[in-house]
């Protein structure tokens, strides 16, 4: 059975400029996720969603655009918007877990609300021919909820679902609940992709002897965490390149150039990095040391010191 792995959507850090240097530098995703599309009531597409899903920004990538919404009118006018761009699908994102976004009943807060579900899909699937697929977790408030949700889904011609394997109100805390996932699999008809904790090679094996008939997984933290994750499992191996840390130190300095040409000022390229360095220090061997030596770089001369020897002493952690 052919494997694909899918980059799944994360706020604020999986735009077009990560997108295109992951994909040069490691590869091993077949199809990216942008972060989702919020229109707050007005019909505009604000300019940096837009730059994210131009099809010049993304040259050379699979990539399908997310709406967040709890409205109807919203959803057709952004279907019409990212088809007069090329583009054929649309994700519903009915899975992101923060307060904010679930209280005011969108993300996962929208999951115990067939009836409005049912209402955005209807006119979805009557008022445009846009492909559509569901990113879910399994509730807010419990795994119960997504399988009163499936005879809606079961109603309209999806794509498939993608299933986070958590409730909600968890966030990323705890661990993913498989059994309240197998239950998924024999409650509806549409294709399921999984997606939730794959962040090391035993953690993907572990998942694919549990659920033999998947074909499709989704990778999220994991991702950013350890970039080389996706070709590794591509390639069914445990071995990273020789020059691990050499591709990654070029991956990084990428990312770096291009988001401090984007935003202005020192403090925004520095929050934006620190937030990176959340996931990829815990690839280093030591990650609370290196986020630490991270956090203390206080511009940007101090920064890339820091980047240099945390990558110098991997690469000589390596070479022992």
């Amino acid at each position: 059975m052919a494997l694909t792995l899918l980059s799944s959507p994360l706020q604020g850090f999986t735009d077009f400029r990560f997108r295109n240097a992951f994909n040069h530098y490691f590869g091993g995703i077949d199809t990216f996720y942008s972060p989702y599309i919020r229109l707050n009531g007005k019909l505009k597409i604000k300019q940096s969603y837009e730059n994210d899903i131009l099809p010049e920004n993304n040259t050379g990538l699979e990539v399908i655009p997310q709406i967040i919404t709890n409205d109807p009118e919203e959803f057709i006018y952004v279907a019409k918007y990212v088809q007069s761009l090329g583009y054929k699908e649309l994700n519903w994102n009915l899975g992101c877990p923060y307060p904010m976004v679930a209280k005011s009943g969108m993300g996962s807060g929208l999951i115990c609300n067939p009836p409005k579900i049912n209402e955005i899909l209807h006119r979805a699937h009557h008022e445009t021919d846009i492909l559509v697929s569901m990113k879910m977790r399994m509730g807010y408030e419990n795994a119960e909820e997504i399988l009163e949700v499936f005879p809606i889904l079961d109603q309209y011609p999806l794509k498939n679902i993608a299933i986070h394997a958590r409730i909600g109100k968890q966030l990323y805390k705890g661990p993913v609940d498989l059994d309240a996932f197998e239950k998924c699999i024999g409650s509806t008809k549409h294709k399921l992709y999984y997606n939730g904790d794959i962040t090391s090679i035993s953690a993907f094996k572990a998942l694919e002897e549990r659920f033999p008939s998947l074909d499709h997984f989704m990778i999220g933290r994991g991702l950013i965490a350890d970039p080389f994750l996706p070709s590794m499992i591509k390639n069914n191996t445990t071995e990273y390149p020789e020059n691990r840390w050499t591709i990654f130190s070029e991956f990084h300095d990428t990312i770096y150039q291009q988001y401090d040409a984007y935003l202005s000022g020192p403090t925004p390229i520095k929050l934006k990095m620190l937030g990176f360095w959340e996931f990829f220090s815990q690839s280093t061997s030591n990650p609370q040391k290196t986020y630490k030596a991270i956090k203390k770089a206080t511009n940007p001369i101090k920064y890339k010191q820091a980047v240099a020897q945390i990558i110098e002493k991997e690469m000589a952690a390596h070479r022992r």
